[in-house]
């Protein structure tokens, strides 16, 4: 018939049908999202469900009515537990196919390598990859998986081998790896060095520079070691007595002290000396006094020259350090671009007041010249971080240097240099420039330190807790700080939505 389709008649029902099936898929995208939103804060799952959803339908009827909340759906969101969990391994799955299939396209990769316990005494590997994509170099979380055992260099490379293996990914375009210097790591004969070196022989070994930078600072000489050992004294003493503590900071406020407590020291943190050494400084006034009221012997420490000179040095010194540890840290760091040797400059200065300050400069620099070895690197990398500075380089090949006069006579490059990163830079000029470009990208890719491995272990602290020692660690660790976003309509097309109940 012609007439209107009467209420509950076909098109009544289709329609009917259409819009449940668009609310459906709405509530489906936006469990996704709003897992993927709890992922990214390291948060747990049941607070969709108790905290999130329940906040935004009483901000939607506060807003609007009870009407909207009805109309848009909210109710329907699924967001349980499990629900959450199985959206954030779908998210993980598909963040790492995206990241599998750019590593594949890319000519070259490297590899940043690091090992961990977490609170649940469970051994984690991680591994970073550098690879290149859309004219640049890019870095990612490859993986996270859990050692069952003992975590030998054996079983560290059939771990990273079956993984590259099964993405397939080619061993034979792995140009670095940057571990720790431990010896499952670094071993030249039997450790993970070895092995990957075996797997691929053209690939570099780095050793982090942050662990340099560190092992090369440790030492102190007996003098020096001794005024380290008070300071650590003086903020046990006050900081392990709360009452001690309180007394401390009424002190500081009274002498209108920036400051009204002194901090913890820490040899597993690689700041940890320098900033308390700035502090216990900072406050060695306040220190003095409050010792002298306690009556405790490190009192005379504070009233004496020579002690506070030598604390004023190490102060300056580990503040100087703890600069260099910051250059180096953070992500998209190169060996080329870390100039260690201004520090060994700085450091070269005479100082006539302390015998102990010249020798711990002297045995500062043979210590940084031991572990960085290459005296003349910033000279080496010039051509790659300058080349338009007009100097000519010996060591590059007759091929490389006339693609280098090439490259430093072409106007648009030399714009190109001002406008672009380094690495995105480089990664232009192997199109035209292979055998130069493929050098200068080859340098590039490898990781100068494993401070991604640190800040994904930072981030496993965060996620698996006491009360979440169970978690599928390297799904959420992937969802939480992988630079990648998934594909939220691709995963809502592969699965059928099914609204809360």
């Amino acid at each position: 018939t012609g007439g209107r389709d009467p209420p509950g008649g076909l098109w009544a029902q289709r329609r009917s049908f259409t819009k449940l099936a668009s609310t459906t898929a709405n509530a489906q995208l936006a469990s996704y999202k709003m897992s993927y939103l709890l992922a990214q804060a390291k948060k747990p799952h049941t607070d969709g469900e108790e905290v999130i959803l329940p906040a935004v339908i009483e901000i939607v009827r506060t807003m609007g009515d009870e009407a909207t909340v009805n109309k848009l759906g909210l109710k329907s969101i699924p967001l349980s537990n499990n629900t959450v969990g199985r959206r954030i391994h779908d998210m993980a799955e598909d963040i790492e196919e995206q990241l599998t299939d750019q590593v594949r396209a890319s000519t070259w990769f490297a590899l940043q390598v690091d090992v961990a316990t977490d609170s649940n005494k469970d051994c984690l590997l991680i591994t970073y990859i550098r690879f290149i994509d859309s004219g640049d170099m890019r870095e990612d979380l490859l993986f996270c998986k859990e050692l069952k055992t003992r975590a030998t260099a054996n079983k560290l490379f059939r771990m990273i081998d079956t993984y590259i293996r099964g993405a397939n990914l080619k061993w034979e375009c792995c140009v670095g790896v940057c571990t720790d210097g431990a010896q499952a790591m670094a071993g030249k004969r039997s450790g993970l060095q070895a092995l990957i070196k075996g797997a691929s022989p053209n690939v570099q070994w780095t050793h982090c520079m942050i662990h340099r930078e560190a092992l090369a600072s440790k030492q102190l000489s007996p003098e020096l070691n001794a005024v380290m050992t008070d300071v650590i004294a003086t903020v046990n003493y006050i900081k392990t007595r709360p009452v001690k503590a309180r007394l401390f900071a009424a002190l500081c406020g009274e002498m209108g002290s920036k400051h009204t407590a002194v901090l913890f020291h820490s040899d597993a943190r690689w700041l940890s000396r320098g900033k308390v050494l700035s502090r216990v400084f900072e406050l060695r006034e306040e220190i003095r006094v409050f010792f002298e009221e306690e009556g405790h012997a490190l009192a005379t420490r504070y009233n004496d020259e020579h002690f506070l000179l030598a604390l004023a040095y190490l102060s300056d010194v580990f503040q100087k350090l703890n600069e260099l540890n910051l250059q180096m840290q953070g992500p998209s760091t190169h060996i080329p671009q870390l100039n260690l040797h201004a520090f060994l400059e700085t450091t070269g200065c005479q100082n006539s007041i302390l015998t102990c300050v010249q020798s711990h400069i002297s045995a500062l620099q043979l210590h940084f010249q031991k572990y960085f070895p290459t005296t003349d690197a910033v000279a080496h990398y010039e051509w790659l971080t300058d080349p338009f500075s007009g100097r000519t380089h010996a060591h590059l090949s007759v091929a490389e240097q006339e693609q280098f006069i090439d490259v430093t006579s072409d106007i648009g490059l030399k714009q190109q240099f001002r406008a672009k990163s380094l690495p995105a830079f480089w990664v232009g000029v192997e199109k035209d420039y292979p055998l130069l470009g493929g050098k200068a990208v080859s340098i590039l890719l490898p990781f100068a330190t494993s401070y991604l491995c640190e800040v994904g272990f930072s981030a496993v602290a965060s996620i698996k807790n006491k009360y979440r020692s169970r978690l599928d660690i390297e799904s959420e660790l992937r969802v939480a700080i992988s630079k990648l976003s998934p594909r939220f309509q691709k995963l809502c097309a592969d699965r059928q939505a099914h609204p809360s109940h």
